[in-house]
Order: C-alpha cells, then structure tokens, then sequence
C-alpha cells in the first residue's frame, strides 16, 4: 500500500513520517538548510507479513505543487494532515482539492502538534477539516489527533495503517500490462541508469523488455529494488527502483512512463471530462492556457471548448486538451490542470479517450463515442459502442482499458462479437456478420444472372454493396469462412459461385464433351496442352483458351503449367496422396512412393505434389511431405487406391506432337507411291 501526506508547509508531514517510520525524508541539502521539504521523499514501514507500506511526503510550500502532484500520482491512501495550532491553511484547501480532482479512494485527517493545544482546539480543527471532506471521496475519514513530539497518538495511526495494510486487497490492475511512472532518474555506478516511481498497472520482473515513453526507446529491465533491496517481482500499488538497459540518463527522466510495448501509444490530444473548481471566479474558456499535470509529467496545454462555450465555476464538461508535447494516457487516466503560470489549480479531469485525431468528425457519433466511453465499465462501454451499429475496433478498445488479449476475449464472447480480419481486426455483432454472410450468395446470384460471361464479381465492389462498413481486410475474413464453406470460390480479387461457369454457351459445351472424356480417359497421366489437341484433331490456342475458362468454374484444375485434370481426377490425386501418407508408419512420404502409387513418372508426381501444396492439402518437410487437411472439403469424395500402381501401364503414346495442323504435319515416306 502506497500512502501519500498532504497539507500546508510546516503543518508536520515530514516529522510525521519520520516518527512512523524512523526515516527523515528529507535528503536534499538545500531541504536541512532551510527546514522545508522542496522535492518528493520517500520512506517505508515493514510488516509483519514482510509486506511494506511506502510513505510519499511531498512539499506543502506552494511553489512546489508540481512537486507534489508528482508525488500523489498513484496512491491509495492520504493522510490529510492539519496543524492544531494553525488549522486549515490555504495549502490544505488546495492539496484537499487535488485529493478530490484525483479521487484518492481513502484517507484519513492527522492532526498535529496536539502538544501545542488544548484539548477543545484539537476538537475544533478535526471539526473543521471533516466539514470540509462532505461531499468529496473522503467523506467521513477517520480523524486521528497526535504528537509527533511528545509520540502521543503515533501507536493508534501506525497500528490502523498497518491494518488497513494487511486487509489491502491487489489492484484490479495486476492483471494488466505493466506501466510504471517515474518520478526519478540517476545513474549508479557499476549500474547504470535507474528509475524510481510507482506501479500503475502489472507486473515487472528482471529481463522484462519495455519501452521509454512518450520517447519510444526500448529498454531491458537490469533488476529491481523494493527498499534498497533486490526482488523478483514488483506490481501494482508499489514502488520500486527499476535498473534499466539500453538507455542513458539524458533519455528518461520525471514524467515519462516505463511500460509494457502493447500500450505506448503517445498523443497530445484528448478527449477528457474536466470539472472546474467551485472556488474559481471565471469560467474556464476556449483556448485558456494551462499546466497539465498527469502521473508524474506536467506539460503546457490549453483547453478546446466548441466555440463559444465555457466551463463555468463548479461544473464539468466533456472537452479536448492540446498538449505542446507528447505523453503517454490512457481512458481513466487522471490529472490536474493549474494556470499558466502555474501557481493555482484551476480543476481537474479525467482521460476519456487520448487517441483523439485531427480529421473533422461527425459530431453525433462523436458525441455518441465518448458518451459510451464514460460507461462505468470497460464492458458497458463495449456494449454501448455496438449498440450503435458501428464496427469496434479490438486495438483501440484493448489499449485505451489496457486490457490484455484474454479478458478482452472472453468481453467479446460475452457481448457475441465476431472479429475479423488479420492486419487490422473489426468486431461485428454476431447478428450483423450472419447477415454479411447471408447476403454474399444472393449478390453472386444476381451478378452471374447478369453477367454470364463473367468470371466473377471483384470482391471489392462485392464489400461496397454489402457492407460499406467494413475494410477491405475484414471483408476477406467473411470472404474465407464462405470459401470454407464451399458456398463461393475466389480466385484473386475474383468472387464466384461454385456452380457459375464461364463456358456456359452450346460451342463450349460441345468441346466439353470432346476434351471431358480424353481427360478422365488418361487418368492420372493427363496429356499436355499439345498432346490434347493433336489427339481431338483441335488448335492448340482453341484448346488452351478453353481449359483456362474451364479452369475458374472449377470443373477442371491446372496442376502442371501445361496439364489439366477434372476435379475428379484431382480428388483422386489428393486422394492417392492420403493414402500414400497413410501407408507409412509416421504419415510421412517421399515423391518417390507417391509416384509408386500413381503410376505417373517421377518428375509428374512432384509437379502434382507441388499443386497439392498450393491448395493446402500436403506440405513439403525437405525432401517429404505430409498430409495438411483432409482433401474431401476442397475437392469432394474420391474412390482411394487400395495399393499403389507399381505395374500400372503407361498410358498409349499419342501421335508425335508439332506445331503444325495435323493435315500438314510431314507423312511418312512410305506413304508416297512413286
């Protein structure tokens, strides 16, 4: 548990902290000359069960509220603390403020110095400062006089903290990717660089490899220490110092991020809610300039309210914030905005979306987006975003909630979202992709009707007609479940039916029925281009240009460069390949033994294997294969061989080939009678 003081100068934070913890937090010299904290301190107390609490004493002069605001980043737990003889100053005021804006869960009110006062002003103070609390996170917390001199009270806070300590349940968070903000740098010798800060999100181990952010430099985690001791394993909700590799001083420092690489994702826009401070007496306008101050970082912005609207005093609204340099957020991410000299805290807010571009976008379903992106839960959000009707997009849902991939999984089963796509997932509602899918056959129906010699549609226009809605990506993932299915075919940026041919005229079914019967009649060893239309008495381009044409209905496959075979052969093919594997002890196969089975020569066979490849059916381990997936899905059911053909016999040798018309092809000599 991380527990942060708060307060004005001199009210006892640093003296409180010492007295709990034996540790003077203030280490810079300039802090002992001047017997004020300047910069954040750090100090720890042991538990029982070897767990720490680790105190965060910040400044209370009000010159160093960056400082400060650097130090509450994180925390789970405040403790407010209110000098009895001073009472409630103006730092108190805005350090409570800041709690607030921050919505720090818990905390309670220390007041010190009891030594000072009487009884009825310790009263009175505690009075005070619980009034303030109404209406804020803090609401009721627990009030807890003592005396950092005289030790009164001391046991009664250290034995609650230690309580409260032990019954701290681990974040939500743990599960999440690791971020981590630092609030240090400096090198140590024979180390290198080292960072200290505090555990967002996930986990840290030594050789975890992560990223600088908003910089983008890769780093490797050298080691980790928790109270100047090595550990393992350092998570959410605790501070550490990482020893980091592949980095030099000058490349991190306070403000950036040490994070897992799934989430670096730098912007300098978001879209955020902002609420403005009751106490302010100007509203917050377009434009206005400020210090932005988020996790550690505090970086120079101004605020973008639609032209000639105004946050007034008291009220929040949704809003975007220009940063002058990159930072690392997240939706949730919470910040302070103070003016632009930096001396006041003007309100606060919180990330709803840091991915915000510049493109002019439609202000009702931005409007729309955002109002989803303040659903209380990463869930609700999902279930909002398709309730209207657009496709969600995994990557951006998964790195604004830093959701790792099996969470986000089981959100999209839950919410029945179907995602698509390889290089750039889509989610669509369940109901909305068995439409797509339902709409694809009657298209194809409709186009072939209209286009019989047509090989297809493209699959482009196919997606503007069906679903606009979807990339191009996506749509072949809709595209590959129908192929699959063996509802469509596609050949390229070609979609078609299966039943569609292309020679659907009475001349071509004609030289069906010559070139269908040669083919079936050569069985395996199917004759070449020129073979084939020597034999049908045919020009060799008339055959050739058919059995291309043939070739996209599907009838006919081109399993060498100049050999066809029907569908049933090469079911056979794969068929005889199947049982080839399923012949050997370990379903391995040579071409060797493949071409036992078929009959074929040995240079064939490995040319029908190598088409095997293609469509899926076998894949090539050196000089072997192996079956990949059943055959009967991409081909249909085929009669298998029960033994391999070794004896089969060649099949008859068709007339010498030639280039020529055969009623010019040279005759024999004795041909001629003299």
């Amino acid at each position: 548990m991380i527990v942060a003081t708060a307060g004005h100068i001199d009210h006892g934070k640093t003296l409180l902290v010492k007295t709990l913890t034996g540790v003077d937090t203030d280490r810079l010299p300039e802090e002992k000359a001047r017997g004020i904290s300047i910069d954040l301190g750090f100090a720890y107390l042991p538990l029982p069960n070897g767990e720490l609490i680790g105190f965060v004493d910040v400044p209370g002069h009000e010159r160093f509220v960056r400082n400060m605001l650097a130090g509450v980043c994180g925390i789970e737990y405040a403790l407010l603390v209110v000098a009895a003889d001073d009472g409630v100053m103006p730092q108190t005021l805005e350090h409570l403020n800041i709690l607030n804006l921050l919505h720090v869960p818990r905390g309670a009110v220390v007041v010190t110095k009891i030594d000072r006062v009487d009884a009825v002003r310790v009263q009175e103070v505690g009075e005070q400062v619980s009034a303030l609390l109404v209406n804020t996170p803090l609401a009721g917390a627990k009030v807890m006089p003592v005396s950092a001199v005289s030790g009164a009270g001391i046991v009664e806070l250290r034995d609650m903290l230690k309580s409260l300590a032990a019954s701290n349940k681990s974040r939500a968070s743990a599960d999440q990717h690791f971020r981590y903000a630092a609030d240090r740098a400096f090198t140590v010798a024979g180390s290198g660089t080292v960072v200290t800060g505090t555990v967002f999100n996930g986990k840290v181990a030594p050789g975890d490899r992560l990223v600088i952010s908003p910089a983008g430099n890769e780093v490797r985690v050298r080691g980790i220490q928790i109270q100047g001791k090595a550990a393992q394993l350092a998570g959410a909700g605790q501070r550490c110092a990482l020893n980091l590799t592949g980095t030099d001083l000058e490349a991190v420092s306070r403000g950036d991020w040490v994070l897992a690489p799934a989430i670096h994702h730098p912007t300098q826009r978001i879209a955020c809610r902002v609420s403005v401070l009751a106490g302010e007496t100007q509203p917050l306008k377009h434009w206005t300039p400020v210090h932005l101050h988020l996790a550690t970082a505090d970086v120079t912005a101004r605020i973008a309210i639609r032209r000639g609207e105004s946050i007034a005093p008291g009220a929040s609204a949704v809003v975007q914030i220009q940063l002058d340099k990159p930072v690392g957020a997240l939706h949730g991410d919470r910040f302070i905005l103070r003016d632009q000299s930096a001396t006041r805290t003007l309100g606060g807010g919180v990330v709803l979306d840091p991915f915000v571009t510049q493109q002019r976008q439609n202000k009702t379903a931005r409007e729309a987006d955002l109002a989803a992106l303040e659903a209380p839960t990463p869930q609700a959000t999902l279930e909002a975003w398709i309730k209207l009707g657009r496709p969600v997009d995994p990557h951006r849902f998964e790195t604004l909630f830093n959701m790792p991939p099996a969470q986000a999984a089981a959100l999209y089963e839950k919410a029945s979202l179907v995602l698509l796509g390889r290089e750039a997932r889509i989610g669509v509602p369940r109901a909305r992709y068995q439409q797509i899918l339902d709409g694809v056959v009657p298209q194809l129906e409709a186009f072939h009707k209209a286009n019989p010699q047509a090989a297809g549609e493209e699959t482009e226009t196919l997606r503007k007609k069906i679903c606009p809605e979807l990339t191009a990506d996506a749509f072949a993932g809709v595209l590959r479940a129908l192929t699959d299915a063996r509802k469509i075919e596609t050949s390229g940026s070609i979609a078609r039916l299966p039943t569609h041919s292309t020679t659907a005229n009475s001349a071509d079914e004609k030289m069906w029925q010559l070139v269908k019967p040669a083919l079936e009649a050569a069985g395996f060893a199917a004759p070449q281009i020129k073979d084939l239309a020597l034999q049908l008495k045919l020009k060799e381009p008339i055959v050739k240009d058919f059995l291309y044409r043939k070739a996209k209905s599907g009838e006919v496959y081109r399993v060498t460069p100049d050999r066809f075979y029907t569908k049933g052969t090469t079911a056979r093919l794969a068929a005889t390949a199947q049982a080839t594997a399923q012949a050997q002890p370990n379903g391995i196969f040579t071409a060797a033994q493949y071409r036992d089975w078929t009959g074929v020569g040995r240079g064939l066979a490995i040319e029908i294997l190598e088409f095997m490849d293609t469509l899926g059916v076998t894949q090539r381990i050196g000089d072997t294969r192996k079956m990949r997936r059943d055959v009967v899905p991409i081909l249909g059911p085929a009669e298998i061989p029960a033994k391999p053909l070794l004896s089969a016999p060649r099949p008859a040798q068709l007339p010498p080939s030639s280039n020529k018309p055969a009623n010019q092809q040279r005759r024999p000599n004795n041909f001629y009678r003299r």
